[in-house]
């Protein structure tokens, strides 16, 4: 176990978690914002490409599986990734979920444990979520995890241009609304 909260457990995805991380990245409207559901293909490239990045950190972070305290099942996702924005790459908060767990606080809840262990054990400068124009439920979950819009770009995904906004908040603001 990476991070507890106080409905959530987060750790690091394991091979096992294939069939439960297909029930989301196939769900069409779970993935909506990604342009469409993943095909078999590409739910396994994600969970290689998830699995690499803990062997690339030395297991200090990554997108990390999100289980139930209560069913003790995987719901979701969560961690913390180094993703290229322009010319550079910034630390990011990522957060998706099953559908049948949205709007009950949880990606809220496991987004600020996330800012708080990039802080806090990672000794991060800064945190961002890279975000949709269009995916309105994230926004929300970044402004309630105290960033704020610092940027926009244009990134190519899946052979569609989509406009995408930068949210941030710095090691000083976190500080403060400890």
């Amino acid at each position: 176990m990476i991070l507890e909260t106080k409905r959530l457990y987060l750790r690091e995805l394991c091979r096992e978690d294939k069939e439960a991380l297909a029930d989301i990245l196939q769900d069409e409207t779970t993935m909506y914002y990604y342009h469409g559901a993943f095909s078999d293909e590409e739910v396994e490239q994600w969970l290689k490409r998830q699995l690499q990045r803990y062997r690339d950190y030395d297991h200090a972070f990554g997108f990390w599986a999100v289980v139930s305290k209560e069913t003790q099942e995987m719901i979701g996702q969560c961690g913390l990734t180094l993703q290229p924005w322009k010319d550079q790459e910034v630390l990011e908060i990522g957060y998706l979920f099953r559908r049948d767990q949205w709007h009950k606080g949880l990606a809220i809840e496991a987004a600020q444990a996330c800012k708080a262990f990039a802080f806090e054990k990672l000794g991060a400068e800064k945190v961002h979520s890279i975000i949709r124009d269009t995916n309105i439920p994230s926004q929300k979950v970044a402004l309630r995890n105290g960033m704020c819009v610092v940027d926009q770009w244009v990134k190519h995904y899946r052979d569609v241009d989509m406009p995408h906004y930068l949210y941030r908040i710095d090691k000083e603001e976190y500080e403060k609304g400890k």
